[in-house]
């Protein structure tokens, strides 16, 4: 068939297509009217985000996350989205390609407003549940081991069974044998501290050299851990390649990556056992393709968290959509005040754990309800 005679017919086929194509009906109400947003920080925490809010013409309101929110970014988005159906996910977010952060938090509420019209929770618009309730960990936050134990009695008196620990101070890019050993010692006493029922992840925040992460794979074998997250940067491929090759610990990779070819280099090089997307920064349409695409190396999905409760609400309803969910990490705070604020907030129980597991939220949309007396008595009056 010659050039023109194949330009033709797809010319042809793009007519035929563009004419099945069905144009929203009007009149629905659907289309996005206003777009504020809400710079919260936590009491007693270092904690910040903010809450995108959007909402259509019917007057149906939906929340999203981000972790921080110019006021130019507010600009564009108070510039695209007004007119634009709520169930344009995709278009929106190829919009906001260039800015994760802000495609993350447009699709939560999209998402939310869009469950709340077909009056279901958002898990069930999603095709779900594949769970009814969710495993969940939390993050100990501490300096030191004392610290740490104390967080641990705290999150484990609330309901969490799992957990993620930071690596002890790490002083300089080649660690020798006495942080080896600290980190044993720090595996040991938490172990106690929790009980043999406990599991754990060790989170290397990036911060080794492989051959760091691989002294401490070996040498924390016995501790049988859920896996080891970010033992160096995701992007060191060969190292990530050879580690998932020479050792039986799991290796979680994802928390910092924006782009889907990164994940995929992950997968396709056999260098992970866990994905761990952020939820702030792709979203909950842009994980369920992530995990679509991780379900085919046999591959579970841990996305990863550290935001509000508006994302956790979110990451639940994720958690009941995929096939090849493994567990999901929920913030919790030190500080009872900043604990308090984030029930307040949302006027739900979604972050209440029950021996490891957290209820999916049953209302429509993302089964929450926000407070606008929270909004202003958490406001963020430095940014």
């Amino acid at each position: 068939m010659s050039q023109r005679n194949v330009l033709l017919r797809r010319l042809r086929l793009a007519a035929a297509a563009g004419s099945r194509v069905q144009a929203p009906p009007a009149g629905d109400g659907l289309e996005i009217a206003g777009v504020r947003a809400f710079r919260l920080r936590e009491p007693s925490s270092a904690r910040r985000y903010v809450l995108l809010r959007l909402e259509t013409r019917s007057g149906l309101v939906g929340y999203g996350e981000c972790p921080q929110l110019s006021e130019h970014e507010l600009a564009l988005l108070q510039r695209t989205l007004p007119g634009t159906p709520v169930t344009a996910f995709e278009r929106i977010g190829r919009r906001l390609a260039s800015q994760p952060m802000l495609r993350a938090a447009a699709n939560m509420a999209l998402l939310d407003i869009a469950a709340k019209h077909a009056q279901v929770p958002l898990f069930r618009f999603l095709g779900g549940p594949t769970r009814f309730k969710v495993r969940v960990m939390t993050a100990l936050e501490g300096d030191s081991d004392a610290v740490l134990i104390e967080a641990l009695k705290r999150a484990r008196a609330a309901g969490y069974r799992a957990f993620s620990v930071p690596l002890p101070p790490v002083a300089a890019r080649n660690q020798g044998r006495a942080f080896v050993l600290a980190t044993q010692r720090r595996m040991e006493l938490l172990r106690a501290a929790a009980g043999e029922e406990a599991d754990f992840v060790l989170n290397g925040a990036a911060a080794l050299s492989p051959a760091d992460a691989a002294n401490l794979c070996e040498a924390l074998q016995q501790f049988h851990l859920y896996w080891f997250d970010e033992p160096f940067p995701a992007s060191n491929l060969p190292a990530a390649r050879r580690l998932a090759a020479e050792s039986i610990t799991p290796l979680g990779f994802g928390r910092n990556l924006t782009e889907p070819l990164a994940f995929q280099n992950l997968l396709r090089e056999d260098a992970v056992d866990v994905l761990r997307p952020d939820i702030c920064r792709h979203g909950v349409t842009e994980i369920r393709k992530l995990a679509a695409m991780a379900e085919c190396y046999y591959v579970a999905m841990a996305p990863y968290h550290d935001g509000g409760p508006v994302a956790t609400a979110a990451a639940l309803h994720l958690a009941a959509s995929l096939p090849n969910f493994f567990i999901q990490e929920i913030p919790f705070p030190a500080a009872e005040a900043a604990r308090l604020m984030r029930t307040e907030l949302i006027g739900a129980p979604v972050e209440h754990v029950k021996d490891g597991f957290a209820q999916l939220p049953l209302g429509p949309g993302l089964g929450i309800s926000i407070s606008e007396q929270a909004l202003n008595k958490y406001k963020d009056e430095q940014a």
